[in-house]
């Protein structure tokens, strides 16, 4: 619901293109709730407090509640995570090749089948 109501504000506000809502996270009285992007750049994080008021309306229209939380909109830690943890891998990966390491796949002498030392 607020993915789509965030796709219309998108359609007249291109800031707010390209953001994806990864999870919400609701404080236990209902007043608050934190919505996850894949990521906020600069402009992005202004236009969505332009929009607030906005997204918080359209959620009002489609939940029955006394009171609508109020919005409050961070980047993902998991998504940030996730891609250092990508970018160590493939350095880590590279490493091996970059400096001489033996690839079994390429080097018939090592690794399944082959003979080491033979």
């Amino acid at each position: 619901m607020l993915a789509e109501a965030l796709e219309r504000a998108a359609d007249a506000d291109d800031r707010l293109r390209l953001l994806t809502v990864t999870a919400v996270e609701v404080s236990a009285d209902l007043r608050h709730a934190t919505v996850y992007l894949s990521s906020l750049p600069d402009e992005a994080a202004s236009g969505l407090a332009e929009h607030r008021a906005q997204l918080q309306q359209a959620i009002g229209r489609e939940v029955r509640m006394k009171r609508t939380p109020q919005l409050a909109f961070a980047a993902d830690p998991g998504v940030a995570a996730g891609t250092r943890v990508e970018e160590i891998l493939r350095r880590i990966g590279g490493r091996g090749h970059d400096q001489g390491g033996a690839d079994p796949a390429r080097d018939p002498g090592h690794g399944p089948g082959g003979r080491a030392g033979g």
